[in-house]
Protein backbone atom coordinates (compact mmCIF):
# COMPACT_ATOMS: atom_id res chain seq x y z
CA UNK A 1 0.00 0.00 0.00
CA UNK A 2 1.35 3.51 -0.68
CA UNK A 3 1.87 5.84 1.93
CA UNK A 4 1.35 9.34 0.38
CA UNK A 5 2.88 12.31 2.29
CA UNK A 6 1.79 15.92 2.74
CA UNK A 7 4.40 18.82 3.82
CA UNK A 8 2.32 21.08 6.46
CA UNK A 9 5.15 22.46 8.61
CA UNK A 10 8.48 22.62 9.19
CA UNK A 11 9.77 19.94 11.66
CA UNK A 12 9.69 22.61 14.17
CA UNK A 13 6.21 23.04 14.45
CA UNK A 14 5.17 19.59 15.24
CA UNK A 15 2.18 18.09 13.88
CA UNK A 16 0.72 16.23 16.55
CA UNK A 17 -3.39 15.55 16.63
CA UNK A 18 -5.83 14.94 13.31
CA UNK A 19 -8.86 14.79 12.59
CA UNK A 20 -11.51 14.69 9.76
CA UNK A 21 -14.23 17.70 9.45
CA UNK A 22 -17.62 17.01 7.74
CA UNK A 23 -16.63 18.13 4.44
CA UNK A 24 -14.07 15.88 4.29
CA UNK A 25 -10.99 18.01 5.27
CA UNK A 26 -8.32 16.94 7.57
CA UNK A 27 -7.38 19.01 10.66
CA UNK A 28 -4.40 18.78 12.41
CA UNK A 29 -2.94 20.68 15.47
CA UNK A 30 0.38 21.99 15.11
CA UNK A 31 1.54 21.38 19.06
CA UNK A 32 4.54 23.81 18.88
CA UNK A 33 3.69 26.15 16.81
CA UNK A 34 0.61 27.19 18.53
CA UNK A 35 -1.34 26.81 15.35
CA UNK A 36 -4.20 24.86 13.75
CA UNK A 37 -3.88 23.98 10.09
CA UNK A 38 -6.40 22.21 7.12
CA UNK A 39 -5.74 19.81 4.33
CA UNK A 40 -7.81 20.16 1.34
CA UNK A 41 -8.99 17.43 -0.67
CA UNK A 42 -6.63 19.01 -3.52
CA UNK A 43 -3.83 19.20 -1.21
CA UNK A 44 -4.02 22.75 -0.13
CA UNK A 45 -3.01 23.75 3.13
CA UNK A 46 -4.36 26.84 5.28
CA UNK A 47 -2.96 27.44 8.74
CA UNK A 48 -4.20 29.02 11.76
CA UNK A 49 -2.42 31.04 14.26
CA UNK A 50 -4.39 30.74 18.27
CA UNK A 51 -2.83 34.12 19.13
CA UNK A 52 -0.59 32.09 21.54
CA UNK A 53 2.70 30.26 20.27
CA UNK A 54 2.89 28.57 23.03
CA UNK A 55 -0.65 27.16 24.22
CA UNK A 56 0.53 24.04 22.66
CA UNK A 57 -2.45 22.63 20.53
CA UNK A 58 -2.69 19.06 21.06
CA UNK A 59 -5.64 16.36 20.61
CA UNK A 60 -8.47 17.57 17.93
CA UNK A 61 -11.85 16.29 17.14
CA UNK A 62 -14.90 17.08 15.01
CA UNK A 63 -18.03 18.83 17.15
CA UNK A 64 -21.10 18.56 17.06
CA UNK A 65 -21.95 22.55 15.77
CA UNK A 66 -19.91 21.56 12.83
CA UNK A 67 -16.56 23.10 13.74
CA UNK A 68 -13.50 21.93 15.12
CA UNK A 69 -12.49 21.82 19.19
CA UNK A 70 -9.55 21.12 20.27
CA UNK A 71 -7.02 20.55 23.24
CA UNK A 72 -4.58 23.48 24.71
CA UNK A 73 -2.60 21.88 27.16
CA UNK A 74 0.16 24.68 27.49
CA UNK A 75 -2.24 27.36 29.04
CA UNK A 76 -5.00 24.91 30.13
CA UNK A 77 -8.02 25.68 27.31
CA UNK A 78 -10.27 24.49 25.10
CA UNK A 79 -9.96 25.61 22.17
CA UNK A 80 -12.81 25.76 18.83
CA UNK A 81 -12.32 26.97 15.33
CA UNK A 82 -14.77 27.33 12.48
CA UNK A 83 -13.96 26.52 8.71
CA UNK A 84 -12.93 29.77 8.00
CA UNK A 85 -10.44 30.02 10.56
CA UNK A 86 -12.27 31.73 13.26
CA UNK A 87 -10.76 30.89 16.66
CA UNK A 88 -11.50 31.26 19.93
CA UNK A 89 -10.82 29.48 23.39
CA UNK A 90 -12.50 28.50 27.13
CA UNK A 91 -10.41 28.92 30.02
CA UNK A 92 -10.51 26.03 32.68
CA UNK A 93 -11.67 26.56 36.12
CA UNK A 94 -9.05 23.95 37.40
CA UNK A 95 -5.17 25.87 37.31
CA UNK A 96 -2.84 23.95 35.13
CA UNK A 97 -4.77 21.09 34.08
CA UNK A 98 -3.23 20.38 31.44
CA UNK A 99 -6.15 19.26 28.96
CA UNK A 100 -5.16 16.57 26.62
CA UNK A 101 -7.91 14.27 25.13
CA UNK A 102 -10.80 15.56 23.51
CA UNK A 103 -13.73 13.70 22.14
CA UNK A 104 -17.47 14.58 20.97
CA UNK A 105 -19.53 13.10 23.35
CA UNK A 106 -23.20 11.25 23.29
CA UNK A 107 -24.74 14.43 24.81
CA UNK A 108 -24.30 17.11 22.62
CA UNK A 109 -21.06 18.04 24.37
CA UNK A 110 -17.53 17.74 23.77
CA UNK A 111 -15.63 15.33 26.45
CA UNK A 112 -11.65 16.09 27.51
CA UNK A 113 -9.48 14.65 29.59
CA UNK A 114 -6.48 16.63 32.48
CA UNK A 115 -3.49 15.39 32.17
CA UNK A 116 -2.50 17.05 35.79
CA UNK A 117 -5.65 16.74 38.03
CA UNK A 118 -7.31 13.72 37.55
CA UNK A 119 -10.18 14.87 35.74
CA UNK A 120 -12.34 14.67 33.04
CA UNK A 121 -14.44 17.74 31.81
CA UNK A 122 -17.38 18.59 29.63
CA UNK A 123 -17.63 21.72 27.94
CA UNK A 124 -20.73 22.59 25.68
CA UNK A 125 -20.72 24.26 22.42
CA UNK A 126 -21.72 27.48 24.15
CA UNK A 127 -18.28 26.97 26.30
CA UNK A 128 -19.99 26.00 29.62
CA UNK A 129 -17.19 23.87 31.69
CA UNK A 130 -17.86 21.09 34.18
CA UNK A 131 -15.05 18.79 35.43
CA UNK A 132 -15.49 15.53 37.06
CA UNK A 133 -12.94 14.08 39.45
CA UNK A 134 -11.56 10.20 38.32
CA UNK A 135 -10.74 7.69 41.60
CA UNK A 136 -7.54 7.06 40.86
CA UNK A 137 -4.78 10.15 42.03
CA UNK A 138 -1.75 10.10 39.54
CA UNK A 139 -3.68 8.81 36.75
CA UNK A 140 -2.61 10.67 34.24
CA UNK A 141 -5.64 10.57 31.41
CA UNK A 142 -5.32 10.53 27.94
CA UNK A 143 -7.45 10.32 25.19
CA UNK A 144 -10.77 9.68 25.16
CA UNK A 145 -13.84 8.55 23.26
CA UNK A 146 -17.75 7.86 23.25
CA UNK A 147 -18.29 4.19 23.86
CA UNK A 148 -20.70 2.04 22.41
CA UNK A 149 -23.07 2.07 25.72
CA UNK A 150 -23.71 5.99 26.08
CA UNK A 151 -20.75 6.42 28.36
CA UNK A 152 -16.89 8.17 27.59
CA UNK A 153 -13.96 5.62 27.63
CA UNK A 154 -10.55 7.44 28.50
CA UNK A 155 -6.98 5.89 28.75
CA UNK A 156 -5.34 6.47 32.49
CA UNK A 157 -1.62 6.35 31.22
CA UNK A 158 0.01 5.95 34.58
CA UNK A 159 -2.23 3.71 36.38
CA UNK A 160 -2.38 1.36 33.99
CA UNK A 161 -5.96 1.25 33.51
CA UNK A 162 -9.27 2.22 31.61
CA UNK A 163 -12.01 4.50 33.01
CA UNK A 164 -15.58 4.35 32.28
CA UNK A 165 -17.31 7.46 32.72
CA UNK A 166 -20.99 8.31 32.72
CA UNK A 167 -22.28 11.59 31.36
CA UNK A 168 -23.26 12.27 34.94
CA UNK A 169 -19.74 11.72 35.87
CA UNK A 170 -19.76 8.78 37.51
CA UNK A 171 -16.59 7.11 37.01
CA UNK A 172 -15.13 3.02 37.11
CA UNK A 173 -11.98 2.41 36.47
CA UNK A 174 -10.99 -1.14 34.60
CA UNK A 175 -7.18 -2.26 35.72
CA UNK A 176 -5.24 -3.88 32.65
CA UNK A 177 -3.83 -6.86 32.98
CA UNK A 178 0.10 -6.12 31.61
CA UNK A 179 2.14 -3.76 33.72
CA UNK A 180 3.72 -0.67 32.14
CA UNK A 181 0.88 -1.05 29.32
CA UNK A 182 0.27 3.00 29.86
CA UNK A 183 -1.86 3.12 27.36
CA UNK A 184 -2.49 6.48 24.87
CA UNK A 185 -4.92 6.05 22.26
CA UNK A 186 -8.69 4.98 22.63
CA UNK A 187 -11.32 4.27 20.09
CA UNK A 188 -14.51 2.68 19.65
CA UNK A 189 -14.47 -0.18 17.58
CA UNK A 190 -16.89 -1.54 14.79
CA UNK A 191 -17.49 -4.38 16.94
CA UNK A 192 -19.15 -2.98 19.86
CA UNK A 193 -15.99 -3.05 22.20
CA UNK A 194 -13.14 -0.02 23.21
CA UNK A 195 -9.83 -0.70 21.86
CA UNK A 196 -7.08 1.04 23.28
CA UNK A 197 -3.08 1.33 22.67
CA UNK A 198 -0.38 0.66 24.76
CA UNK A 199 2.70 3.09 24.68
CA UNK A 200 4.66 1.12 27.13
CA UNK A 201 3.39 -2.10 26.70
CA UNK A 202 4.27 -2.60 22.71
CA UNK A 203 0.59 -4.18 22.06
CA UNK A 204 -2.82 -2.88 20.95
CA UNK A 205 -5.98 -4.31 23.63
CA UNK A 206 -9.73 -4.76 23.75
CA UNK A 207 -12.23 -4.21 26.05
CA UNK A 208 -15.39 -4.64 26.50
CA UNK A 209 -18.12 -2.75 27.97
CA UNK A 210 -18.05 -4.76 31.33
CA UNK A 211 -14.57 -4.65 31.34
CA UNK A 212 -13.47 -8.25 29.69
CA UNK A 213 -9.83 -7.50 28.26
CA UNK A 214 -8.21 -8.88 25.14
CA UNK A 215 -4.37 -8.25 24.46
CA UNK A 216 -2.72 -8.50 21.19
CA UNK A 217 1.04 -7.75 21.61
CA UNK A 218 2.85 -6.33 18.89
CA UNK A 219 6.04 -8.54 17.30
CA UNK A 220 7.69 -5.14 18.28
CA UNK A 221 7.04 -4.28 21.42
CA UNK A 222 9.47 -0.80 21.51
CA UNK A 223 7.18 0.23 19.14
CA UNK A 224 5.53 2.74 21.06
CA UNK A 225 1.94 2.27 19.53
CA UNK A 226 0.11 6.17 20.86
CA UNK A 227 -2.80 6.72 18.96
CA UNK A 228 -6.12 4.44 17.44
CA UNK A 229 -8.62 4.47 14.76
CA UNK A 230 -11.38 2.55 14.04
CA UNK A 231 -11.97 1.98 10.24
CA UNK A 232 -15.36 1.37 8.49
CA UNK A 233 -13.95 -2.30 7.76
CA UNK A 234 -13.63 -3.09 11.15
CA UNK A 235 -9.86 -2.47 10.83
CA UNK A 236 -7.49 -0.68 13.97
CA UNK A 237 -5.71 1.69 12.27
CA UNK A 238 -2.47 2.96 14.92
CA UNK A 239 0.34 5.07 14.83
CA UNK A 240 3.72 3.26 15.83
CA UNK A 241 5.92 6.46 17.19
CA UNK A 242 8.66 4.53 17.99
CA UNK A 243 8.83 2.73 14.65
CA UNK A 244 8.19 5.12 12.00
CA UNK A 245 5.23 2.80 10.99
CA UNK A 246 1.36 3.18 10.73
CA UNK A 247 0.01 -0.41 12.49
CA UNK A 248 -3.47 -2.45 11.44
CA UNK A 249 -5.16 -4.90 13.29
CA UNK A 250 -7.69 -6.75 11.19
CA UNK A 251 -11.09 -8.10 12.25
CA UNK A 252 -9.35 -11.97 12.19
CA UNK A 253 -6.68 -10.62 14.75
CA UNK A 254 -3.40 -9.94 12.11
CA UNK A 255 -1.48 -7.47 12.78
CA UNK A 256 0.29 -5.96 9.86
CA UNK A 257 1.80 -2.50 9.33
CA UNK A 258 3.37 0.08 6.43
CA UNK A 259 6.43 2.32 7.41
CA UNK A 260 6.47 5.35 6.75
CA UNK A 261 9.25 6.54 3.78
CA UNK A 262 12.29 8.39 5.22
CA UNK A 263 13.30 8.88 8.91
CA UNK A 264 12.33 10.62 11.74
CA UNK A 265 8.66 10.26 10.75
CA UNK A 266 7.39 10.21 14.69
CA UNK A 267 3.52 9.34 13.82
CA UNK A 268 0.73 10.43 16.16
CA UNK A 269 -2.89 11.47 16.10
CA UNK A 270 -4.37 9.03 13.27
CA UNK A 271 -7.87 9.38 12.05
CA UNK A 272 -9.92 7.04 9.53
CA UNK A 273 -12.38 8.87 6.77
CA UNK A 274 -15.89 6.95 6.07
CA UNK A 275 -13.99 5.46 2.69
CA UNK A 276 -11.62 4.14 4.62
CA UNK A 277 -8.56 6.55 4.13
CA UNK A 278 -6.03 6.82 6.52
CA UNK A 279 -4.21 9.73 8.02
CA UNK A 280 -1.83 10.24 10.28
CA UNK A 281 0.13 13.27 12.13
CA UNK A 282 3.84 13.19 11.45
CA UNK A 283 5.69 15.52 13.78
CA UNK A 284 8.44 15.91 11.40
CA UNK A 285 5.96 18.35 9.71
CA UNK A 286 4.25 16.04 7.64
CA UNK A 287 0.45 14.59 7.21
CA UNK A 288 0.42 11.00 5.99
CA UNK A 289 -2.54 9.18 3.77
CA UNK A 290 -3.34 5.74 2.87
CA UNK A 291 -5.83 4.97 0.53
CA UNK A 292 -9.14 3.49 1.25
CA UNK A 293 -9.01 0.20 1.56
CA UNK A 294 -10.27 -2.34 -0.60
Amino acid sequence: MCVELFDVADGEAGPYGVALAADGSVWFTLVHAGEVGRLAADGTVRRFGLGAPRCGPAVITAGPDGAMWFSRMRDHRIGRIDADGTARSYPLPTADAGPYGIAAGPDGALWFTELNADRVGRITVDGEVTEYPLPVAGAFPSLITAGPDGALWCTLNQADAVARVTVDGEATVHRLPTGGTAPVGITAGADGALWYVGIGGGLVGRITPDGAVTEYPLADRAARPHAIAAGPDGRLWFTEWGAGRIGVLTPDGRLDGYPVPGGGAEPHGIAVAPDGTVYAALERGQIARLGAQG
